[in-house]
């Protein structure tokens, strides 16, 4: 019998829904709030490729993420991983995150951090040092897996988080404010990674820093009040809100000094 061809890889959200409740009644005779909706009806459709995804405090961005990895369930709507619902240990498998959060074990080493990590992603064990040799090289961290946790930097820890992203060379990679804490040169440098992995994976950049994603996303979705305002190519956005600027521009046009609201 012939090969049946692999389903090319696609992400998509589906008319993502989610509130969360008002505060309750605080005295006699106020009126309880409504909720407040953070995503509403959010829709993506993605293939490989890097994006870059924008947006104020407020704007519904650590909701959408939490959904799409599983941490937060949605109100109504769908993710759906190359045309089924992402769920499952099949999907958790294909995929990398990359937390804003930094909440990793001081007592640990960086070796033991990522050894942890790989069994909780069911790596053979047989394959987990190789995992954590290449994870920690492609994020320059290498020659510190042997130091306690304790005593890494913010931008160390964040580099590791990374290396924890990247175990098991998922296909999709969730990031989010990837580059907090990191010094210009290792910014360049994450830059460099992604756009490079960005070929046959879908990636996904969550941040504020606009420099992050400007030269190697494919396209930048702006996101405000949990709604897409646009996804497009970067230089299509400039032209469109920002000509003869950049994507900073764009995002000064778009959201200008608002809380996302």
């Amino acid at each position: 019998m012939p090969k049946t061809a692999p389903l090319p890889l696609t992400f998509a959200v589906e008319d993502l829904r989610k509130s969360y409740a008002g505060p309750g009644h605080l005295w006699p005779g106020h009126k309880k709030s409504a909720p407040k909706k953070a995503l509403d009806g959010v829709n993506l459709h993605l293939g490989p490729g890097l994006y870059g995804l924008l947006g104020p405090n407020g704007a519904g961005k650590s909701t959408l993420l939490q959904i799409v990895t599983g941490g937060l369930a949605a109100d109504s709507g769908q993710v759906l991983w190359c045309g089924h619902p992402a769920r499952g240990i099949g999907f958790r498998r294909i995929l990398g995150y990359m937390p804003q959060q930094q909440g990793l074990y001081d007592s640990y080493t960086g070796r033991q951090f990522l050894a942890y990590m790989a069994a909780l992603k069911e790596i053979p064990r047989r394959s987990v040092p190789g995992e954590v040799a290449r994870v920690s090289q492609a994020v320059n961290l290498a020659q510190e897996l042997d130091k306690r946790l304790g005593t890494y930097s913010g931008g160390m820890k964040q580099r590791l988080l990374l290396a924890s992203a990247l175990l098991g060379n998922p296909r999709l990679l969730i990031l989010d404010e990837p580059t907090a804490g990191l010094d210009p040169r290792e910014r360049v440098r994450l830059r460099t990674l992604l756009a490079q992995m960005a070929e046959d994976r879908v990636i996904l950049v969550a941040t504020h820093v606009v420099s992050d994603v400007e030269s190697v996303a494919h396209k930048v979705i702006l996101l405000r009040a949990g709604r897409v305002v646009d996804a497009a190519p970067v230089p299509e956005l400039v032209e469109r809100y920002a000509p003869g600027g950049g994507l900073e521009d764009v995002y000064l046009s778009v959201f200008g000094e608002g809380d996302g609201r």
